[in-house]
């Protein structure tokens, strides 16, 4: 079975095809620049083959056209035909309340839509993505996997706001969630972990933290989601790349009276001009923060600490909640590859019993890795993410039912 994976974002679409035989990637690349005055850019790659060229995508119909092309482009491209894609599987950042990856059809699209109040900068061109893709592969089932699904199994006490229930109701004001797919995979990886074979997988409890320019963690018992970090959007929790995260949301209407920032100014700060860069400015790049932090500079060190301060108090909030925990994983861009954040935050939880192997640590680079000591109470993980070939087995998956 062949499953192609698309990640649409308002001006690009990212693309990977999966053989889910071997769970091999054939081909992955992307159109950057849609739509954008000029011509956009194709990436595209073929094991160690790599094409870079300028293309013309004045929509995502017309990226996905050319991504097509590349496809099946004669001693190039890995298909002879675009009938050997099975499958298309889409990663959408809001569905609501939808519990599940589902195949996709009118109602669904519908949900689509009406989530894009609150996935504004995803939802639509996700949208987008899955038009083009019914549009050049008809009849070829389309999959949606939400990034919020996955926390769908939180407890009510864990996911309502304490506003008035009938406006929460009204308006769908809820904590839903968001990198479910990484988490999911993550969970995933980590019950199957040697270190745990030993305990009963149902009974497991994990904290997964997806730290990158967007950060979350997530509590999850057995593999479901019983709490997590994000919220009605991706802007609550954790400091950011660019997201402010956890404030006092007095701060907002104290802005608007005493600054004169309106919703828009105030929404634009807190997503894009806060967290990391805010903080500093100097970048959103935690490399960068580290580096100013190597050299002293003030800034840096204080955003560093508020950084790891920030998800040792989220951890050991999940790890009381959920009665004791028995591992803590790391992954996405600085979960996988900053040895002196996760350094830093092993050292903040010492009293859960965490015991950080220093060398194994050092050594943990975008691989999957044990870092705790074999005295460590709890283990402690680096597993890397992979958010596409989750897509790609969510989707095959619904496929087969359909069947």
């Amino acid at each position: 079975m062949k499953v192609l994976v698309i990640n649409s974002g308002s001006s690009s679409l990212k693309f990977q095809l999966f053989d889910m035989q071997s769970k091999s990637v054939l081909a992955r690349g992307l159109v950057d620049r849609i739509g954008v005055k000029g011509t956009s850019l194709l990436k595209f790659a073929v094991d160690k083959n790599k094409e870079e060229k300028e293309v013309q995508a004045g929509n995502h119909q017309e990226a996905l056209e050319t991504v097509m092309q590349c496809l099946v482009a004669p001693g190039k491209g890995p298909l002879t035909s675009l009938d050997e894609i099975n499958a298309v599987g889409h990663r959408v950042l809001h569905g609501g309340k939808v519990y599940e990856s589902v195949l996709i059809d009118e109602s669904i699209k519908k949900i689509i839509d009406d989530c894009s109040i609150m996935g504004p900068l995803h939802n639509p061109p996700g949208l987008m993505g899955i038009n083009a893709a019914e549009r050049l592969l008809p009849g070829v089932p389309q999959v949606a996997v939400f990034d919020t699904a996955f926390f769908q199994t939180m407890p009510e006490k864990a996911y309502t706001y304490a506003l008035p229930y009938d406006i929460c109701n009204t308006y769908g004001i809820r904590r839903y969630g968001f990198h479910g797919t990484s988490h999911r995979y993550v969970v995933r990886q980590a019950l199957q972990l040697p270190a745990l074979a030993g305990k009963e997988k149902k009974a497991v409890a994990l904290i997964t933290c997806h730290l990158g320019n967007g950060c979350s963690i997530t509590a999850s018992i057995g593999g479901k989601a019983v709490d997590t970090s994000m919220g009605l959007t991706p802007l609550e929790g954790l400091v950011m790349g660019t997201r402010c995260g956890d404030i006092d949301p007095a701060i907002v209407p104290f802005l608007q009276k005493n600054a004169g920032m309106s919703a828009d100014e105030m929404d634009t700060m807190m997503n894009k001009k806060s967290g990391l860069l805010g903080l500093t400015g100097i970048s959103s790049d935690m490399r960068d923060i580290e580096e100013a932090a190597e050299r002293g500079e003030d800034k840096a060190v204080l955003a560093l600490d508020i950084f790891c301060y920030r998800i040792i108090k989220y951890i050991g909030a999940y790890a009381f909640a959920m009665g004791g925990v028995d591992a803590v994983c790391f992954t996405a861009g600085i979960g996988e590859n900053s040895p002196i954040v996760r350094k830093r935050i092993c050292k903040g939880l010492g009293r859960l019993g965490i015991v950080l192997d220093e060398e194994a640590n050092e050594a943990a680079f975008g691989r999957e890795a044990i870092i705790s000591s074999p005295v460590s109470q709890v283990l402690v993980a680096v597993v890397p993410t992979n958010e596409e070939l989750m897509i790609a087995m969510e989707t095959a998956e619904v496929t087969a039912k359909t069947d």
